[in-house]
Formats: structure tokens, C-alpha cells, sequence
């Protein structure tokens, strides 16, 4: 029994997190226990020294930056400062403990590097498909190509997914804001702004220096033969619509012509990859090359040019935890923070200045969650209810007190987008109501009408798969890592804020028997990857997909799920991770990825492990 279902039972029982997995279960451990014993040993008290020593400095220099804001100490002294003179300072012992937990840290970050590759190139597997990757949401780094004066200091920099971005907000927030948010009419560059998304494997193997994104499944890659010739990123800049993707970048018809070159190069099919946010912008790829008035490729296209789509942490259905942000500019991250953390988050950041910021970037709207009631529930009920569950996931926004226009009754998915959109500028209205749909096709002739209207691109229940009958579909996602569900809110009662209302982080409720948080700090958890809930990875690839009027051609698809049980001594996760974005990572999705890229992708069996056939059941949509 999961953890997130005991809490919601108020079940105390010792058993594992998890029903234990079926005979099939996952492929080999590629890491030998003698190697992972040294890599999980215990930190030793030096070692904690050392990390509170860091932390000593660390709230030191966060004490003067906040102490510059209020001209106690001029921070400008602190600049002159190198890592030199600070070494001098610090104890030896300490030093000795940072390089010691600097390389035991990087053993347990690299110790699988190339290893999955080198397994599956033991088996034959080689590189087949050429592989084309479409990365997710805010993963692509965004650079600046501007030569106006206020961009000039910046030029082919990347502000977003690299420190400069980090210094550029530190040292001068209100430039980064302006180059970072679009043009709120238009969506698309602000008048002498020019940021765009960063190229070749280098846009998203890392986000930062040392944070990994796409770069272990680059490696596993090459080992079994795939480089710049026969593999690609298809980066994009994530803050744009779809219709202003191919609008300001070209970038559908740049994708169709690289697959088409694939193509034409190899003599093979491609294999597409997407992750989060990805896999709508491939989805309503599909759509666009069989338009014939976008892509005028013809309805057979895909099945002529792509062999396979994996569909990685899909958020098909969207994401839960993007309607609070749009909302009010918070979600659980910052709702859970302790009081410094948030004190010091709101004086840097506050709520209305992220609210606008993630409103600026349509793109990211399109994660908005879609299905209303008839997935997400309505009033009383959800469909991944669980028996004995004291709140029901029904009720997405709810409040204690209902007593102005600002804190209505309860509301469900349905009405909470429909409360975002009443609640926000007619710019963001315009924007949302003009690239997204979020309804239901309930019939064939719906859905054949909605390939002539792109805003239904996007929605995966109001229009179809590609007709391409040979195309093979791989749903991999993960598991059991609780997940932002539904949240209680309260009336804004700051003056100064523009927001009507917030998270109502004071409220946190506990079952009496056992003392199991259900509401904490204001947010409910869910069963999902912990960013994207189950049902809208799930539910497409189990359910969705197989009823006719969504998938018409009859393509094949696999559904291979993947519990989360993260390594504690990784920072993240280690080889067994189902997080949304560490999954990148995890052993078992890259071996995955290698056997269809090299043609062997009919050996693997679908791996259910949650309740999402159940939950799919209970979604109110049927076949016509």
C-alpha cells in the first residue's frame, strides 16, 4: 500500500510503499551491489561539519543580500571576493570534507553513466531509427539575440537554463523579466527583444552546470552508435503557442523537413522522443503535417516517416499544479516553504510578479489540465477516489470560508479554469481562448471537424491520432511519487496584492487515529510522477487511445509504468527514479528508449503497476 494511501485511509500499517511488482517486473540491475554499498555509506560527522559550515557561509551572504536591500551593507564589497580568498578562511578540515563529498556525490550522480548502453550493445541492440528528440517545458535553454542597447550585455547568453540566468536575475531582475515574458497582446517578441531557443544537444542536455536533463540518454545512445548524423534535439522555445512556434520560428516546418532528411539519409523511419510538454507540441505536430493547410503532407505523412513515438511522462492531459500557478503564482514548492524561505521568496519574487511572468509564456498554458468533470471530477467524486478517502479530489479549489465574490463555494477542475479566466487580464483570456481547447469530442464527426481548427490540436479528447496504422506508441512514465492534486484557498488579505486570492498555507489537517497529513500547508496529493498526476499521464496510453474516434487507424500502444523508489544518498533519485524529470535519468526508461530505437521495441511487454486501468474506467467518456 502506497504512502499516499495510507495517509488517506489513516491506514498505519508497516507494509511497502508499493503491492509488490509482477514476475515481469523491470530489466536488470546494470550496477553491481558492491559498487552501490560504497556509493550509499553513511556521511560521516566531518562531513556533516562541513555541510554546516557551508550553510553557515551560505546564510551569510543570503543575510547581506537581504541587508543590501535595506542599505545596512553595501553588497558591491562582497563582489571583489573570490574563491581564493574564502579558502583561506575556511578550516582545513572543512575543505578536505567538501572535495570528499564533492567526489562521492559525483560517483553517485555518474556511476551509471554509459552503462545502460553498454548492457544493451551486449545484446545486440544497435542504433537503428534515427532519433529525434523533442524536450519538455522550461527544459530548453532560451538565449539571448538582441543588439539593442539593453540586450547587448547579454548577447548569446542564455537566460534562461544557464547561471547567467541565475545572475541576471540576481544583479538585475527587472531586465530579465523583460526579456524572459512576451509580449502580452501578441505572444510574441517584445518590441527589441530577441531571445530564442539554443541549439543542437547543448539546449538541453544540462539546465545548469551539473543538473542533467536529456545528457544520460545522450550517452546511452552513443554507445550503441547515435551521433549528430543519425540523432537530433528538436529544441524550441517553450513560451510560444504552437500556432506561433511555426509562426515566428518555422519550427513544424523545420522538424517535418529534418524528418524527412532522416528519412531520405538512412533509409530508416524516425524514432520520436517527447517528455512533458513535449509530447503536445509532437501531438499537435501530427495534426499540422497532415493539414492541408499547414503541413500539406497528406494523412499519410506519419505513417511514411515515423516508425515510433515514446511518450515519456506525457501529460497528455495536462498538469494540475499549472492552474495554481497561473492563478495565484504558487504551488506546492512555494506553498510548503518555511517562513524565512517564503519571507525572503516574496521580496524577491512576490506572487503577482511570477503569476504575471507564467501568464507571459503561453506556451506553458497549454498544460493547463483538459477533460473537466468527466476526468477530474466534479463535486462529490473523482475517478481516482480511493475508498475511505476523507476529501475527495473532486473539489480542485476549495475554501473554509465562502463569504465574498473572491472565495466562492468549491469548485472543480471545470469551474477553477473557468474561475482563472474570469479573474485574469483580457490579455491572458485572449491568449488562452485563442491557442487551447479543453472540452471533449464526444463523436467521430467532432473529431474529424476539429482537424480543420488548431486550437483542439492540443487536446488529445477532442481530436485524433495520426492514420498511421504502422506507427507503434510507448507510454513510459512514473509511479507513486505523491503529486499535486487538488488545494484550499483563502482570500488574499494583503492590500498591496493585485492577486484576489492564495494557497491557504496555514491550514494542514491530520486523520486523528494515526496522525497521516491529508491537507498540508493547504495542497492534497494525489498518485502521480510528482509534477503530472496519474490519470493525465495514464489515461490516454490505457484508455483514451482505444476508444475508436480517438485513435481511428487502430495504432499500437504500450504502456510501461515505473514505481519510484529513489537511491536516498542520490540527489537524484539514482537508476530507480519515477520523478517527472529524473526519470530522464533512470535505468530501465533508457534501456527502454535503446531497444526501440534499435528496432527491437516488439520485445517489450506492458508493465502496469497502479490502479490507472480502475481510474480509467470511472472517466465519464465512452464510445459513441
Amino acid at each position: 500500500m502506497s504512502t499516499l494511501r495510507r495517509r488517506l485511509l489513516g491506514d498505519s500499517s508497516t507494509e511497502p510503499s508499493r503491492d509488490p511488482s509482477p514476475v515481469k517486473g523491470e530489466p536488470v540491475t546494470l550496477v553491481s551491489t558492491t559498487h552501490l554499498k560504497k556509493l550509499t555509506r553513511k556521511r560521516s560527522k566531518r562531513r556533516q561539519g562541513f555541510i554546516f559550515g557551508l550553510g553557515g557561509i551560505f546564510g551569510i551572504v543570503v543575510a547581506a543580500f537581504f541587508a543590501q536591500r535595506h542599505d545596512v551593507i553595501n553588497l558591491e564589497g562582497l563582489m571583489d571576493m573570490n574563491l581564493e580568498s574564502l579558502m583561506d578562511v575556511i578550516p582545513a578540515g572543512i575543505v578536505k570534507d567538501a572535495r570528499d563529498l564533492t567526489r562521492h556525490e559525483r560517483e553517485a550522480v555518474n556511476y551509471d553513466s554509459f552503462s545502460v548502453g553498454l548492457h544493451a550493445q551486449s545484446q545486440g541492440v544497435k542504433a537503428l531509427h534515427p532519433v529525434i528528440m523533442i524536450p519538455g517545458v522550461i527544459s530548453t535553454g532560451l538565449e539571448s539575440w538582441g543588439t539593442e542597447e539593453q540586450s547587448r550585455q547579454y548577447f548569446r547568453k542564455r537566460l534562461w537554463g544557464s547561471w547567467s540566468m541565475m545572475r541576471a536575475l540576481v544583479l538585475d531582475k527587472a531586465s530579465w523579466k523583460r526579456h524572459i515574458m512576451l509580449d502580452k497582446e501578441t505572444g510574441l517578441d517584445p518590441p527589441g527583444i530577441k531571445l530564442r531557443a539554443a541549439q543542437g544537444f547543448d539546449a538541453a542536455d544540462f539546465f545548469i552546470t551539473g543538473y542533467w536533463i536529456w545528457n544520460k540518454i545522450l550517452e546511452n545512445l552513443a554507445t550503441i552508435g547515435y551521433d549528430p548524423t543519425n540523432a537530433f534535439t528538436a529544441a524550441y522555445d517553450w513560451r510560444l503557442s504552437c500556432k506561433n512556434l511555426e509562426t515566428r520560428d518555422a519550427y513544424f516546418t523545420r522538424l517535418k523537413i529534418h524528418i524527412e532528411t532522416a528519412l531520405e539519409t538512412s533509409g530508416e523511419k524516425a524514432c520520436l522522443v517527447s517528455h512533458s510538454m513535449g509530447s503536445q507540441v509532437l501531438f499537435w505536430f501530427f495534426h499540422w503535417v497532415a493539414s492541408p493547410e499547414h503541413g500539406k503532407g497528406g494523412e499519410d505523412w506519419v505513417d511514411k516517416h515515423v516508425d515510433s513515438w515514446i511518450n515519456i511522462s506525457g501529460s497528455m492531459l495536462g498538469a494540475l499544479k499549472g492552474l495554481p500557478a497561473f492563478l495565484s503564482g504558487e504551488m506546492k514548492d512555494t506553498a510548503q516553504l518555511n517562513a524565512f524561505a517564503l519571507y525572503g521568496l516574496e521580496k524577491f519574487l512576490a506572487r503577482s510578479e511570477r503569476c504575471e511572468i507564467f501568464r507571459a509564456m503561453p506556451g506553458a498554458s497549454s498544460m493547463l489540465p483538459k477533460g473537466g468533470n468527466a476526468v477530474w471530477g466534479n463535486a462529490t467524486w473523482a475517478p481516482d477516489d480511493v475508498p475511505g478517502q476523507k476529501v475527495s479530489f473532486g473539489t480542485f479549489i476549495n475554501f473554509r470560508e465562502s463569504n465574498s465574490t473572491h472565495s466562492p463555494r468549491n469548485l472543480t477542475v471545470e469551474e477553477s479554469l473557468d474561475y482563472l479566466l474570469a479573474n485574469a487580464d483580457p490579455w491572458y483570456q485572449k491568449q488562452v481562448l485563442e491557442n487551447y481547447s479543453h472540452g471533449i469530442a464526444h463523436t467521430a464527426a467532432e473529431v474529424n471537424d476539429n482537424e480543420r481548427d488548431f486550437r483542439k490540436w492540443v487536446n488529445p479528447l477532442e481530436s485524433r491520432l495520426p492514420l498511421a496504422p504502422h506507427l507503434k506508441i510507448y507510454c513510459f512514465y512514473g509511479i507513486g511519487k505523491p503529486t499535486e492534486r487538488s488545494y484550499f484557498y483563502r482570500e488574499d488579505q494583503d492590500p498591496q496584492s493585485p492577486i484576489n486570492v492564495t494557497i491557504d498555507t496555514g491550514f494542514t489537517y491530520t486523520t486523528g487515529r494515526d496522525g497521516e497529513t491529508v491537507v498540508d500547508h493547504g495542497v492534497i496529493l494525489g498518485e502521480g510522477d510528482g509534477t503530472v498526476p496519474l490519470l493525465s499521464n495514464g489515461y490516454m496510453c490505457a484508455k483514451g487511445w482505444k476508444i475508436r474516434r480517438y485513435n481511428p487507424a487502430g495504432i499500437e500502444v504500450k504502456l510501461y509504468e515505473m514505481p519510484h523508489e529513489p537511491d536516498k544518498w542520490s540527489p537524484r533519485g539514482g537508476p530507480n527514479t519515477g520523478d517527472h524529470v529524473d526519470i530522464l535519468g533512470r535505468s530501465s526508461l533508457n534501456d527502454l528508449i535503446l531497444r526501440v530505437a534499435g528496432g527491437k521495441g516488439h520485445q517489450i511487454e506492458e508493465n502496469i503497476q497502479s490502479r490507472i486501468l480502475e481510474y480509467s474506467e470511472r472517466v465519464q467518456i465512452y464510445e459513441e
